[in-house]
């Protein structure tokens, strides 16, 4: 069965953007839904996109637009929440998981693609993973649906906010750079691999009830990381790894920072390595895609925005026309 009209939740986040590219190309009507679509009016732009206004909490906003739906992609996550007690998590990933499942069976949709995460489980010491684990089984057992969900490692693309995260902390690092869990591993999965991976399953009804492990071909410490995108920008700063309990202090510190750039509960995440068990190549033996290495994609998006702020640098101290 051709799936034709797809309502798409976080169809304005990083892997959205791509997703939805994809399964325009393919002609399908594609419902995005937005609590604020005025801030991406840009989307509009792709053929069968209709950019619906919609709360994505409110089910019966969710029964609405799933009206007449042939599929449903679920893609809304966050990795932070304002306090470190669960409950943003259980909201986000685990509530809304649940509308989505009750909304799907009141309208008769009868597929629903899922993002979890790498690790996800509800005995899980995160509360990120654990939030992502109980919503994974939420709708792997609901009666009436046909899921695949898709378990990437850490996403790496233009516009990321892994690469270009580590990116920004580095140019405003004076020497040294206290690096917390560097020793953990990452298997770097590349957004448009996502993007493909649930491209290929909408349709796919070997899919159905699958969980699919996403990573990339290579896997890397985060101090590997962290030194090759300082490389690639031609920085010389020291990336010093810190050993458990400075990063459990570093983690305690810097989640009161604006922004949030590493919290405990990321602290707790990074106490498991994010890569693919041993053996196992989803990407490639389920949907025949060649996974795209980190070092082929990095340079290019890294390298282009140095210049971009160089130039706009540069702009800021000519002398303006009179």
């Amino acid at each position: 069965m051709i799936r034709n009209t797809i309502c798409l939740l976080g169809g304005t986040g990083f892997v959205g953007r791509r997703l939805l590219s994809m399964l325009s190309k393919q002609g399908r009507h594609i419902r995005v839904l937005s609590r604020h679509p005025q801030r991406h009016r840009d989307i509009k732009i792709l053929p069968g996109v209709e950019l619906i206004q919609a709360n994505v909490h409110d089910i019966v906003s969710l029964r609405q637009h799933f009206t007449d739906a042939d599929a449903v992609i679920n893609l809304v996550g966050i990795l932070n929440e304002r306090r470190d007690n669960g409950k943003e998590f259980h909201h986000v990933h685990v509530d809304l998981t649940r509308n989505i499942i009750h909304a799907c069976q009141d309208r008769g949709v009868h597929r629903l693609l899922h993002m979890s995460a790498l690790n996800a489980d509800p005995a899980a010491a995160s509360y990120y993973l654990r939030s992502k684990g109980v919503a994974e089984q939420l709708v792997l057992q609901a009666r009436d649906l046909d899921v695949s969900c898709f378990r990437p490692s850490v996403i790496f693309g233009p516009g990321d906010s892994f690469i270009n995260r580590f990116a920004a902390i580095l140019k405003i690092t004076p020497l040294f750079f206290p690096l917390a869990c560097g020793y953990t591993r990452f298997a770097p999965v590349y957004v448009g691999d996502v993007a493909q991976a649930f491209t290929e399953s909408l349709d796919m009804q070997a899919s159905f009830g699958q969980r699919y492990d996403l990573c990339g071909p290579h896997s890397y410490t985060l101090q590997e990381i962290v030194e090759y995108v300082n490389q690639t920008l031609g920085l010389k700063r020291i990336v010093n790894p810190l050993g458990n309990n400075l990063s459990r202090l570093q983690a305690a510190l810097l989640e009161h920072v604006p922004g949030k750039p590493f919290s405990k509960d990321n602290f707790r995440s990074l106490q498991v390595d994010s890569v693919c068990p041993k053996g196992s190549h989803d990407l490639q033996t389920c949907f025949g895609i060649n996974p795209t290495g980190m070092k082929s994609i990095v340079p290019a998006y890294l390298l282009h925005q140095n210049q971009k702020h160089r130039y706009d640098r540069l702009r800021q101290h000519l002398p303006h026309p009179e």
